[in-house]
């Protein structure tokens, strides 16, 4: 027998301690450590007396055959796994609890069993009546999907080896699964690594392409040891807001594909229906001749995307003003109000400001940069934004507007949505391949989009008075205060 080795684990890194400390050095949290038996079930002695094998090498020279891809039927997942599911691939697909995981994989199972493939649905926490409610409610209790409520590894290997490899394996969820080589309680970080590895080396061995559901952390981390997500072939997490019915599926590793696109899906009351042009859906609840709001023309992958950026800034009553984003990236907010303190005088110190991603979409790319300054100073002087204009640019720290990837694509969907006028940095000029229709605004540094928009600003509270119109506001020149 193995003498038990017994180890403080962390359940949110996996780091392994001697004894037990209130703070894992490895990932900063505090009091995720248990205690856990880490010995194996084959004594070190006997493993070690196991001689390796000779295996042939390969050179890099040489074709490959494409790899073969299972298409789920849902254009919008194929599009996010690269094409389809490739066989022998493992994927794990992470999101908030109710987010709608469990619904999108029930929809895609539920497509491949009619196409006549043979599909295993594995739930570790519902049971099989449930899992048939949630098919009946969104009109799939016909598809002949094979169901099946168990959480033992060695008993589901075991089932799924018989008969004909099944195409598809989804298994709801990783952290439900338990294994007899391990001694430790379901959901550890020892059980969740050891059951990934045993499917993991099933679906290598048979060309089955199995889904793993798991869970995520608060702050939105697939839960878990780390090591599962450098283990498996693709991950993807299942992103949106529960006030909201849009909800984004995001890749954020794949082996068989591209990692920067993403599938777009409203929530419905018969599930999930996917949305073709995401830039109608963002902006059609847009509120239009409101200050502080702004279009964004963004790139998702290959896919442009419209989106409404809006911003608040109003005086502070706290000693420290507030800094509050959803849907972008904080430390890009504050470089941005750093930006348009220093070089356009533009005071915010004095204001808290609110920055919010309409749709609940979260923009990773920085040309959002011109449409967020452009919204924060509309909210500022209370000025309204063109309705028919798209903005889009980098911005440095020197308060240049620097150029980005794609202009022309931006252009083409701006002119496909109705709009006239696009603002973009001055050196992308040259690569729009044609206007698409559009009167084009090129700006060269952030304080020219400033003065044209104080321009047309007032305080608020205050109407705009002619001699006020076609003049910067004092508040915005320098050395005034």
């Amino acid at each position: 027998m193995a003498k038990s080795t017994l180890s403080f684990v962390c359940q949110n890194c996996g780091a392994a301690y001697n004894r037990w400390q209130g703070k894992c050095e490895s990932c900063g949290e505090w009091n995720t450590l248990a205690e856990e038996d880490t010995s194996g079930s084959v004594p070190v002695s006997i493993r070690s007396k196991r001689k390796g094998r000779t295996f042939a090498l390969e050179s890099l020279a040489g074709k490959s055959p494409d790899a073969p891809r299972l298409s789920s039927g849902m254009t919008e997942l194929d599009r996010v796994t690269g094409g389809g599911f490739v066989r022998g691939s493992v994927l794990l697909v992470g999101g908030d609890p109710g987010i709608g995981k469990s619904t999108l994989l029930t929809q895609a199972t539920s497509l491949l069993a009619r196409a006549g493939h043979r599909v295993v649905y594995i739930s570790g926490e519902e049971a099989v009546a449930q899992v048939r409610l949630r098919a009946e409610r969104l009109g799939l209790s016909d598809a002949p999907v094979q169901l099946a409520a168990e959480t033992s590894v060695e008993d589901i290997v075991s089932t799924l080896s018989e008969g004909a490899v099944p195409r598809l394996i989804v298994i709801d969820s990783i952290q439900t699964m338990w294994t007899d080589t391990v001694e430790s309680a379901p959901g550890t970080v020892t059980q969740v690594r050891a059951s990934a590895q045993a499917l993991i080396r099933f679906a290598k061995k048979t060309g089955a392409a199995i889904i793993l559901v798991g869970h995520v952390t608060k702050d939105g981390q697939i839960a878990g040891p780390r090591v599962v997500e450098h283990m498996v072939d693709a991950v993807m997490s299942f992103e949106g807001e529960g006030s909201q019915q849009f909800r984004i599926l995001r890749a954020v590793k794949n082996r068989f594909g591209p990692t920067d696109e993403i599938g777009v899906f409203e929530m419905t009351g018969l599930g999930l229906r996917e949305v073709t042009n995401p830039s109608e859906l963002f902006l059609s609840e847009r509120d239009l001749g409101t200050p502080g709001t702004a279009v964004f023309a963004g790139i998702e992958g290959t896919r442009p995307v419209l989106v409404e950026l809006q911003a608040l800034v109003a005086p502070t009553s706290l000693g420290t003003p507030r800094r509050a984003v959803v849907g972008w990236d904080p430390s890009r907010l504050s470089m941005v109000l750093a930006v348009l303190e220093a070089h356009c005088g533009v005071k915010l110190s004095g204001h808290d400001v609110y920055l919010n991603v309409a749709g609940g979409l979260r923009i990773h790319e920085p040309a959002a940069d011109l449409a967020a300054a452009a919204a924060l100073v509309s909210s500022l002087v209370n000025a309204q934004l063109p309705t028919d204009a798209v903005y889009f640019g980098e911005i440095s720290l020197s308060g240049v507007v620097r150029p980005v990837a794609q202009t022309p694509a931006r252009l083409k969907e701006a002119a496909k949505l109705g709009f006239q006028r696009a603002v973009l940095p001055e050196s992308a000029r040259g690569e729009t391949g044609g206007d698409a229709g559009l009167s084009l605004n090129a700006v060269n540094s952030l304080t020219t989009l400033v003065a044209e928009i104080a321009a047309r600003g007032s305080r608020r509270g205050e109407s705009n008075a002619p001699a006020e119109k076609n003049a910067t506001p004092a508040r915005f020149r320098r050395g005034e205060g």
